[in-house]
């Protein structure tokens, strides 16, 4: 089965404490909430204690056009993009040695927070040294679904063509679409939790071979999943301003009633049982979600740690962020034989999941 041999990440490079960003939102929403200093809690609730922004949060406080802030995603995805790959193909913690970019054969390009045509990978292909047949299949709108989404198409790519080496390349800037003027609850819940993330995945088929004792977690199958006549749960609103955010106050209970039998239709199909699973590769939307990904799986709140621990230091970077907690789980957790189950939820309303095993 393909696997995945390594991931890198790029951190962006202001840090900013989830006290900073409370002082943020009472400035910006205290006027519109009478009850500000109660919905200021989710702030504290989230237990994120810090994000990273591509911008000081000085540049919040301004008002930005949608031309403006599009532009600046492409310059900022471009160079941290070129980060991630450098980072994902050099990693020492996983690979024995460094990955040849002219080895790479496609790159699925993940984002959902800004538009490029021609797209950011084509871009950074004028920047590496990754050869120019290089296969580009750029994937946009899966919202916070989309690193685990990449992950799929990658094992099938690898599957139809064993020999082949891809990246998955995420980039979320999501605070470039924050929007100043938007009073809204979602928007308030939104500045709670998002902040930007890139990362970079690199995946093998099966006539890839890497030299060294190392355990990698091969992909053992995928599920996706699309809940009929939910646009409105989350998403995007695409104004003449550039992106609003949709974010439903059911999402918690949506996992709670619809995600359990989706897992347990997929595990039925492998012939896994949820106490075969050693590891939960999960992205963290928020605290409620990873409460209800607990009830609904019905699982030990240790085995969210890891997405407990991006969550706290990272926020929710949308689909980058199950990426940075396989990262985590890969270099420091996992050993041969464990079995994982990766899975992100996004816009439609959708699920992606994902069977690992380590070989």
């Amino acid at each position: 089965m393909p696997k995945i041999l390594s991931v890198g990440t790029a951190i962006p490079k202001y840090s900013i404490s989830q006290d900073s960003a409370v002082e943020f939102a009472k400035e910006l929403f205290g006027n519109s909430f009478k009850d500000i200093n109660r919905l200021l809690t989710v702030f504290q609730n989230g237990q994120i204690e810090k994000r990273h922004f591509v911008n000081n949060i000085e540049w919040f406080q301004e008002a930005h056009s949608f031309e403006e802030k599009n532009n600046l995603y492409i310059t900022e995805a471009v160079s941290y993009g070129v980060e991630a790959i450098k980072a994902c193909l050099s990693n020492t913690k996983t690979l024995p040695t460094v990955v040849p970019y002219e080895e790479i054969e496609a790159i699925f390009y993940i984002s959902t927070t800004g538009m490029s045509t021609p797209s950011v990978e084509a871009r950074i292909m004028n920047i590496l040294p990754i050869t120019p047949y290089t296969k580009r299949i750029p994937i946009w709108g899966l919202g916070c679904a989309g690193g685990a989404a990449g992950l799929s198409r990658a094992y099938e790519y690898c599957k139809a063509f064993p020999k082949a080496k891809v990246l998955i390349l995420c980039v979320e800037l999501c605070s470039l679409t924050f929007q100043k003027g938007d009073l809204s609850k979602s928007n308030l819940i939104g500045t709670s939790l998002f902040a930007d993330g890139i990362a970079s995945v690199l995946v093998g088929g099966d006539e890839v071979i890497i030299e060294g004792d190392c355990s990698y977690p091969s992909i053992q199958g995928t599920q996706s999943t699309l809940m009929e006549d939910s646009e409105d749960v989350m998403g995007w609103e695409i104004k003449n301003d550039g992106l609003f955010v949709v974010f439903s106050r059911d999402i918690p209970e949506i996992i709670l009633n619809w995600l359990s039998p989706n897992v347990q239709r997929f595990l039925n199909v492998h012939r896994i049982e949820k106490s075969d699973l050693n590891h939960f590769v999960l992205h963290p939307g928020g605290k409620k979600v990873l409460d209800a990904y607990e009830a609904c799986l019905e699982m030990e709140q240790s085995k969210l740690q890891t997405s407990l621990n991006v969550l706290k230091n990272f926020g929710n970077m949308s689909s980058v962020t199950v990426l940075y907690v396989l990262k985590e789980i890969m270099e420091q957790e996992a050993k041969k034989g464990d079995i994982g189950l990766a899975g992100a939820l996004g816009p439609g309303f959708s699920s992606e999941l994902v069977l690992l095993k380590w070989e």
